[in-house]
Formats: structure tokens, C-alpha cells, sequence
């Protein structure tokens, strides 16, 4: 350490290159690198682009994977029937979809939407109407009956003595942990 406060010695060099020509092109340059070095790590992690010089395969396979199953486990949360279409080939079923794709959709639902209709074109789910995975919207101070319901709810029946018939948990409890796939 040479005493200088932290922070000091990265950013003295281009300060002093903006100021001997006047422009703030190194600044800019840098940016534009690290822009470009980021592009490529994030597309060797969810497009499957070849990994960036520097970074270890197997990790990044890894972490690849890591993220995969994450979209899979949401995607199967928000749309359950396309969980039910794949059956047990689902982590198969959307690592295919996942990599047809060069980046995922911006979202989750337009996930689960996009990963619907992929199993629509390979005959693996009947046509359905685009919101068949959506819950309705359940008018205030009423009840969700569906598995769905907010933890703040089932909070509620808990205190309220709603159980089973034997005092166990509702039967949605964690439904989409039993979905093939997922574990």
C-alpha cells in the first residue's frame, strides 16, 4: 500500500489522461471496455456463448446451470401446466428452450409464456387461451382459493384454526415442490 486513500491510485490515471488531452475519451473508452467484458460474461451465462478469457469453464457451466433451474422453478410456479405438460422431462424441456434462446425474455411471465408455447410447437401441451396460467383476480375480503394464496392469508387461517380435517396443512402447501422436475 502506498498510502494513497483507497481508490486513489484507479482513478488518478484516467483523471490525468482526461485532463493532458482535454476530452474524456479514456474515461470513456474504459466504460465502453467494461460495457463489452460484461456483455460477454452475461451472454456466456444465459445464451451459452463461449466462455470469456479468464473465467473457469466448469464455474461458469455451473453458474449457467444455477440460473437455468431458477427460471425453470418460476416459470413452473407462475404457469403449473406447463410443469404438468413436460411431466418428468421438464428440466430437459426448458434447458432446450433455454438454449434456443440468446437471451431470456424480459420477464418472468413472458418466460413461462414463451416456454408454454414452446411446448405447444413440439406437441407436448394443448392450445389454450394465453392466460390459462394466470390466477383471477379475487375481488377484496374474499378468500383466494387457489394455490396462490398470499403467506400473509394462510397466516391467517393458521391463527383461525382453518386446518384439515386431521390439523394438517392445507394440501397447496408448498404444491409446486411435488411438480416433477423441480427438485
Amino acid at each position: 500500500m502506498t498510502g494513497e486513500p483507497p481508490g486513489q491510485a484507479y482513478t488518478a490515471a484516467p483523471d490525468a489522461a482526461r485532463v493532458a488531452n482535454g476530452t474524456g475519451v479514456a474515461h470513456e473508452d474504459e466504460v465502453a471496455r467494461l460495457a463489452e467484458a460484461q456483455a460477454r460474461v452475461v451472454a456466456a451465462l444465459v445464451a451459452g456463448a463461449e466462455v470469456p478469457e479468464g473465467f473457469d469453464p466448469g464455474r461458469m457451466r455451473a453458474q449457467a446451470a444455477s440460473l437455468i433451474a431458477k427460471r425453470r422453478a418460476i416459470v413452473a410456479r407462475i404457469r403449473p401446466d406447463t410443469a404438468v405438460a413436460a411431466g418428468p422431462d421438464l428440466a430437459a424441456e426448458f434447458a432446450a428452450y433455454a438454449r434456443a434462446r440468446a437471451a431470456p425474455p424480459p420477464g418472468y411471465r413472458a418466460d413461462a409464456d414463451d416456454f408454454a408455447a414452446w411446448l405447444r410447437e413440439r406437441g407436448r401441451m394443448l392450445p389454450t387461451e394465453p392466460s390459462a396460467g394466470r390466477r383471477a383476480k379475487q375481488p377484496a375480503g374474499q378468500r383466494a382459493e387457489d394455490p396462490g394464496e398470499s403467506r400473509a392469508e394462510r397466516a391467517k387461517q393458521a391463527e383461525r384454526g382453518e386446518r384439515g380435517e386431521r390439523g394438517e396443512r392445507s394440501v397447496w402447501r408448498r404444491w409446486w415442490s411435488r411438480i416433477p422436475g423441480l427438485s
